[in-house]
This record gives structure tokens, sequence and C-alpha cells, in this order.
């Protein structure tokens, strides 16, 4: 376990508190935001905003796969990916895992071995990295075997989607894609077909397969939602059985339904940076701008979490208090997270300091503890620290 960093005071710099920018100090001590005259570190010149609080990224892939057919082993993947998210504000994250018919790298032998993995590298854990399980809607045999997993690792969100349709079509139009998708997956086009119809064989026992799932997850006390809903009667009958989250809608009118049943909608980061979807799916900077968003996440690039709220207020969309709480104080609130998302007293010490001109992040704190340093911000909290060495001897 790593240290926490000693009791400290920031001042100077401009504090997001109380949903609005304010110059004042921040203090910590024993991994809590706390009161009290401490020792200071001058930050004049910085932001001090809450820690990124991001409910799905699926990054970490590429650290424990960067090639298809060159995989890493997970602990090396896991220490990339926590690295990777702090220096980037991320504070606590959910690594989105694959439950699924396609086997391989987003198959459930995969999934149990990801979950292992992250149970054995928590002690030297940075970043407060969570799994989120995505479940395909037609994985009915495995049932009790991700339950048996959700329980036996303790996750506590799951999200179900359904990529048996797009799968389907492409068998049938787009054998090259096909070839793209068995090759992602580590077997042959033939070997994906066979899948893709064993899935589609267990259609009729899905609307109640989905039901006993969520029966069981209230029991456990499981957050559940649904991925990338193609249209409102889809979001509404995932609704109806408890999954109340909404993670990338694909069209403004499942956004809109979400919204009517007052279920939180989730969009990506990037597709806020880059002004689109890369899959041509509804702009999610026209959904915010319709207030059909509640929070951002970093889908496949942590950068774009910070990014993406500068996006939004160099827009005019909202302003900076309200941009960045679409990426700490919304997100813990809909996974409910009391101790974290802004900065109160009494709340875990999660925050990341940003140059107020540059927008850099050169630091970030998860539960008190340092994670990541760099620029001006370094040479100052490490003259700071020095000085306290010093005192002390």
């Amino acid at each position: 376990m790593y240290q926490i960093l000693p009791p400290l005071r920031f001042t100077g710099a401009a504090i997001l508190r109380d949903g609005e920018m304010q110059r004042r100090s921040l203090a910590i001590a024993e991994g809590r935001i706390t009161r009290g005259p401490l020792p200071e570190v001058d930050l004049s010149g910085y932001l001090i905003l809450p820690g990124i609080v991001d409910l799905h990224g699926d990054s970490f892939e590429r650290h424990i796969t960067p090639r298809p057919g060159a995989p890493f082993a997970h602990g090396i993947g896991l220490a990339a990916t926590d690295r990777e998210a702090a220096a980037n504000g991320v504070t606590t994250a959910w690594l989105a895992q694959g439950w699924s018919w396609e086997g391989g790298h987003r198959g459930p032998d995969q999934a149990e071995a990801l979950m292992a993995a992250l149970d054995a590298y928590r002690p030297r854990m940075l970043t407060d990295l969570r799994l989120q399980v995505r479940c395909e809607t037609h994985m009915v045999d495995s049932a009790q075997r991700l339950l048996d997993a959700v329980r036996r690792h303790r996750i506590g969100y799951v999200v179900f989607n359904n990529h048996l349709e797009e799968a389907a079509e492409l068998a049938e139009i787009r054998p090259d894609g096909l070839a793209q998708w068995a090759s992602g997956a580590g077997c042959s086009p033939g070997d994906l077909r066979s899948r893709i119809a064993a899935a589609l064989d267990q259609a009729p026992e899905v609307p109640r397969h989905l039901c006993r799932l969520a029966d069981a997850f209230d029991e456990m006390g499981v957050l559940y939602g649904s991925h990338d809903d193609p249209d409102g009667e889809t979001r509404e009958r995932f609704s109806m059985i408890g999954a109340r989250i909404a993670e990338f809608p694909l069209t403004r009118r499942a956004a809109a339904a979400a919204k009517a049943m007052n279920d939180p909608v989730l969009l990506g980061a990037p597709n806020v940076v880059r002004g689109g979807s890369q899959s041509g799916n509804v702009s999610a900077l026209d959904l915010v701008a319709q207030r059909l968003c509640d929070a951002l996440v970093s889908d496949y690039y942590y950068p774009a979490l910070a990014h993406g709220a500068w996006r939004l207020v160099d827009s005019g969309l909202m302003d900076l208090p309200r941009a960045w709480a679409m990426i700490s104080e919304r997100p813990a609130a809909i996974l409910r997270l009391p101790d974290r998302g802004r900065l109160d007293f009494g709340r875990r010490a999660d925050l990341c300091v940003v140059d107020e001109r540059t927008r850099a992040i050169e630091m970030t704190v998860a539960g008190g503890r340092l994670t990541y340093l760099a620029g001006e911000a370094a040479r100052r909290l490490a003259n700071r620290l020095h000085a306290l060495d010093m005192a002390a001897e």
C-alpha cells in the first residue's frame, strides 16, 4: 500500500467548491479533505478540481493485448492502465470488460481472469480501479457462472448489451468485416459464425434470462444498466427490469426516453472532443446541448475526459464547474459514491491540479496518495516536502 501525503494545505489556487470557482485554500490530511492550519504549498496559477470518476473505459485492453495475438500479463496491463488514468486526472475508474459469446478477450474466461488479476493487483493500486461487466444479452447458459463471478469478486456494476444483430448482419453481407471481428476474438471466421448461430438459438430465453439476472443483482446490491440502446423502446424495456443506467444511447430517441424515465445517460467524452461519433451515431455535443446527457466517460481514451469538459466550456454550453461535474460529481452520484466527486470536508482527498494557463494536468491525488506529478507543480511540491523532511530531522 502506498503511503498517503503528509498533512498539507494548498494555497493560491482557484478551487472548485460548492459549484463555483473560489480563491481559497484546500487542506488534506490522512487521505481526507480537512480543516486547520497545515504546512502550505503555493499553487498560485493552478486550478484544483475534483478527481475524475470514469464509469466506463476499455482502453485497458490495449495495455493487456497491444496487438492481436500478443497478450501481456494482466498485472503488467493493469499497472500501465493505472498510471495512464492517473496522468489524466482519473482517481476512480471502471474497466469495461466483456462477457460475450465472442470469446477471446471479451469472453467469460478472460473476464474471470481479469477479475482475479484486479483482486491481486489491488494492494499496489494507485487509481481506484474497479470492474464493469458488459454482459451480452444472449449469454443465457452462462447466467449462474456470471452471478457466481460477480458475487466472488464483489462486482458492483453490470451493463447489458446486444451486438448479436450487428454480428449476424456482418456475417451475411461483409465477410471481410467478419474476418476482422474474428481476428480480434482470436478465432476463425467459421468459428465466429458458429458462435453467432449458437447465440441466436438462445433468443427465446433472453427476456426471462435478463429478468432473473436483474432480480439477482437487486438482491446483491449490484447497479446495472444497458449499453448502446438503439431506440426508445429498447431503453424502456431495460428500465422496466431495473437496468436504469443508459450507457451510450445510439439515437436521440433512446436518450430522450431515458431522461423521460429519469434514467441517467452516459456518453463518450471522445465523441465530445472530436465533435461526433467515430461510429456515426448521435453527436454527444448535440445531446449535451439538449440536456440529454448526465455524465461523460472515457470510452476508449482517458485524455478525452478532461478535454471533453474543456470542450463544453469552449463551446459555450456550460461553465467550468458544470462541465467538470460531468466527469466528477455526477458520475460519483450515479454509482452512489458519496465520499468522492466533490471537494468538501470529510470526503476522500481525490483531486487534480491543472495549470490555469495551459490546462495541463500536473498533479493527481487519489485517496490522499500522490498518483501523478509533473511540471512546475512537481517542483513546488517537492520543495515543500523536502523542507518538511529537513525540519523533521
